[in-house]
């Protein structure tokens, strides 16, 4: 707080001299009386002012730095976010190269098979006769 001269103490206890022809005494205590309360209510705002003051200060400062914090994750995500998705995106087409390689490299093999297991089953006559029918179908 300022350098105060008189507190409301110095002023409640403060006597004047009088002289002939000076103020009524009642009076001037009466004034100073109010004088007192209104510096202590003055006292009591400049109180409750400096403490929201404060409180504001404290909640400003824990603002911008949740703000910088914020900014720093914002900035980061979206170069996050790409590379995720790249990622994915690589990661997906490798495991479809993966499943449908191995099925395009199984496929024929799994016809020889299946010819040489319907070979033995079966004479060349027996084929043809198959077509045929299958034709005429």
């Amino acid at each position: 707080m300022a350098n105060l001269i008189y507190s409301p103490k110095d002023i409640l206890q403060q006597e004047f001299k009088t002289k002939m022809r000076g103020y009524d005494p009642v009076e001037v205590d009466e004034f100073l009386d109010n004088i007192i309360k209104d510096y202590e209510n003055y006292n009591k705002e400049i109180l409750a002012l400096q403490e929201e003051n404060d409180r504001l200060n404290a909640k400003v400062d824990q603002l911008s730095k949740n703000q910088a914090i914020a900014s720093r994750v914002q900035q980061e995500a979206p170069k996050s976010q790409t590379v995720t998705n790249f990622d994915i995106l690589k990661r997906l087409s490798n495991l479809e190269k993966e499943v449908f390689g191995k099925k395009l490299d199984r496929e024929p093999e799994t016809a020889t098979r299946s010819n040489t297991s319907y070979n033995s089953n079966y004479t060349n006559a027996d084929l043809e006769d198959d077509n045929e029918k299958t034709r005429q179908f």
